[in-house]
């Protein structure tokens, strides 16, 4: 699996060329739509029968949910609240 659309070097602009904070913002967004998409599942279920409905609602994985919402500025992160983080993890200093 690539990422293709939007294209990586776009996506990378946007977290500062930096591909563990690119994960890390897509990987905490996808799970927040999958808990959303969940609760609504559990809705949908009681109606008909849907194996997955994150895909039935919008024809795409949360995953690619997360990286066209960063593509496109509607998901973005605080630089500040990113560096405390960083340097709280460093624990060589």
């Amino acid at each position: 699996m690539s990422i293709i659309n939007p294209p990586i070097d776009d996506l990378l602009a946007k977290a500062e060329e930096n591909p563990f904070l690119l994960c890390s913002i897509a990987s905490k967004r996808a799970c927040d739509i999958n808990n959303m998409l969940r609760g609504q599942h559990m809705r949908v279920t009681a109606v008909q029968d849907v194996d997955d409905i994150t895909t039935v609602v919008s024809g795409k994985d949360p995953i690619s949910i997360a990286m066209d919402e960063i593509e496109d500025g509607v998901l973005s992160y605080n630089q500040g609240d990113f560096d405390v983080e960083i340097a709280d993890g460093d624990t060589n200093n």
